[in-house]
């Protein structure tokens, strides 16, 4: 049974929090959080970290002006998730506003894999640009940048993943992580990184003397695009991301958001008015994301780009339909991996990494995160890929860095791993399909090392007990509106109940009617069926719950065990 512990709740930054007019639930939460200053809430635009830090930020923006001036071709080269298409759609918006002339491909992940590899660069060159932008991708495309080079393509690199030992040869390289770069704000997305280039442009362009007789871009306008895809991608939010989605978040729900994200969220059955961080990562992010897993993520960036609301609510419905035959294709093989799981115990091991013919490429990831949650270990999961290769997508444990584990490997094994990257949180490889064995005891030899029993002990956090007086609509209402995600998470809760009634509906979920010191509260527990005790302990989550038009309170089951009477 998983440990629940409560987060400790510094008291002089509680008491901070309330006496600066924060509603004490509200104060407890971000407390708990590290909240010491009410300043670092503060979620305006003028709370931004400049660029002046970002390393060749200022350099990149020359190139880009210079470039505009000479009407050159620019080409993005977007990943194939959802930082990708709204870095690119970024990209495009923004640089299209300054006047210059550009494009975007994105590799087709089951023809091309991942990043700026040398056949991109090839695919790329009949369109005749005379610059590659690459956005969310590119710090590890050696190969791919020198392809460009010899082909007399310049290339500008926007990233934000992790580097290898060598860099490419790029023009320019804006990447908050490269070495030499002293900007704080380490965790911004690729979408992030983007924005900030188009910051610094803006700069350049404005000390040249562009803005004279035409208005400068809006680029705040764009701040939408850069919500989602930073919530999407499940970086760290610490406060420069915060105000990022805040801000974006802000414009969704003043009606200002573009065609694509109105139509997402409508597709989603959400109102753009009360969009939420939550919205961007569980409902709206999926159904972009689903282009890049199981078609083409054109699509997801044509959504994005589109200007009128009838063409973006067509493409959001092909979306909305790719995604549903997304969670059919993961139910099938979590199936799957669960049964291969019986034949061993998970417990014997620090890591999981399994294989299966009949998976699907695009949603390995997705299937890696479920198995991490549930068995609480770092996992990999391998499809089948082109030319005896496999693909491999991971997801790691807060104490196993994943991409350097995987740099471990590749250095004790120079000959396993073909390619790697990622973060700390996730990193995708690819390997002979011969050499699964052989990795998944690599791999395991380095976790094993890296790790030890207590790591793997499953521990939930929590926010502790809610007062009577704080377990209201209101409350939930409140902490809705709040920017919640990696690093910050979403408050959650612990509390006895009685359990009064209870019903399936949807035919897998459990309706609750459940009591709090003779308080009834209404609840429902997902992808549960099989009846609860009469007494249970839960960790659960506040939720405001619309039907037919009226507000109510509903708590949503998130962990529970019985109690005895």
């Amino acid at each position: 049974m998983p440990e629940i512990a409560p987060r400790s709740i510094p008291a002089s930054a509680l008491q901070h929090l309330l006496d600066n007019g924060y509603a004490s639930a509200l104060a407890k939460v971000f407390a708990a959080r590290g909240i010491t200053d009410s300043q670092q809430l503060d979620t305006s635009l003028a709370g931004l970290l400049p660029f002046d830090n970002l390393k060749n930020a200022r350099e990149m923006a020359r190139l880009l002006a210079d470039a505009i001036a000479a009407r050159k071709k620019l080409l993005v080269i977007a990943d194939y998730d959802a930082d990708g298409a709204t870095a690119c759609a970024v990209a495009v918006r923004g640089l299209r506003s300054f006047g210059a002339q550009i494009d975007f491909i994105v590799p087709n992940r089951f023809e091309y894999g991942y990043g700026l590899t040398p056949e991109i660069v090839q695919l790329a060159a009949e369109r005749k640009p005379d610059i590659l932008l690459t956005v969310d991708n590119g710090i590890a495309s050696v190969e791919g940048v020198a392809e460009a080079n010899r082909l007399g393509m310049q290339v500008f690199v926007t990233d934000h993943h992790l580097p290898g030992d060598t860099l490419p040869d790029a023009a320019c390289i804006v990447n908050p992580n490269q070495p030499g770069c002293a900007f704080p704000g380490k965790h911004l997305a690729g979408v992030g990184v983007m924005f900030y280039v188009l910051l610094a442009l803006r700069a350049e362009l404005r000390a040249r003397g562009a803005f004279t007789e035409r208005p400068e871009p809006r680029l705040a306008e764009l701040l939408d695009l850069v919500a989602l895809g930073t919530v999407a991608d499940v970086v760290k939010l610490d406060q420069n991301n915060r105000i990022l989605i805040q801000q974006g978040l802000q414009r969704m729900r003043a009606g200002r958001a573009c065609a694509g994200i109105n139509a997402l969220l409508r597709v989603s059955r959400k109102y753009p008015e009360k969009a939420s961080s939550q919205d961007m990562g569980f409902t709206v992010g999926p159904r972009l994301n689903a282009a890049g897993r199981l078609d083409d993520m054109s699509l997801g960036i044509a959504c994005l780009l589109a200007d009128d609301d009838a063409t973006a609510t067509q493409i959001a419905a092909k979306l909305d339909a790719l995604n549903r035959e997304r969670r059919g294709i993961e139910a099938n093989m979590q199936d799957s991996a669960l049964a291969a799981l019986e034949q061993i115990d998970a417990s014997d091991n620090f890591s999981l990494a399994l294989f299966d013919e009949a998976w699907h490429q695009g949603v390995i990831g997705i299937l890696a995160s479920r198995l991490k949650d549930k068995f609480h270990r770092p996992v990999i999961a391998f499809a089948r890929a082109n030319d005896g290769e496999l693909k491999g997508s991971g997801r790691s444990i807060s104490a196993l860095h994943l991409r350097d584990a995987l740099d471990l490997v590749s250095k004790r094994h120079p000959s396993l791993i073909r390619k790697f990257g990622g973060h700390a949180a996730a990193a995708g490889l690819s390997i002979a399909e011969a050499d699964f064995v052989n990795f998944a005891a690599a791999f395991e030899e380095i976790a094993t090392e890296l790790l030890d029993e207590s790591d793997l002990a499953q521990r939930i956090e929590t926010d502790g007990t809610l007062e009577h007086a704080e377990m209201t609509l209101d409350v939930a209402r409140l902490l809705d509106e709040q920017v919640w995600g990696q690093g910050f998470p979403a408050p959650q809760f612990n509390d006895n109940f009685v359990v009064q009634n209870q019903r399936v509906v949807g035919e897998k979920h459990l309706k609750l009617r459940l009591s709090r010191h003779g308080k009834p509260i209404e609840a429902i527990l997902f992808g549960h069926s099989e009846p609860l005790p009469k007494q249970i302990h839960a960790v659960y989550s506040l939720s405001v719950n619309e039907y037919n038009g009226t507000q109510s309170l509903q708590l949503i089951i998130r962990h529970w065990h019985g109690k005895e009477d």
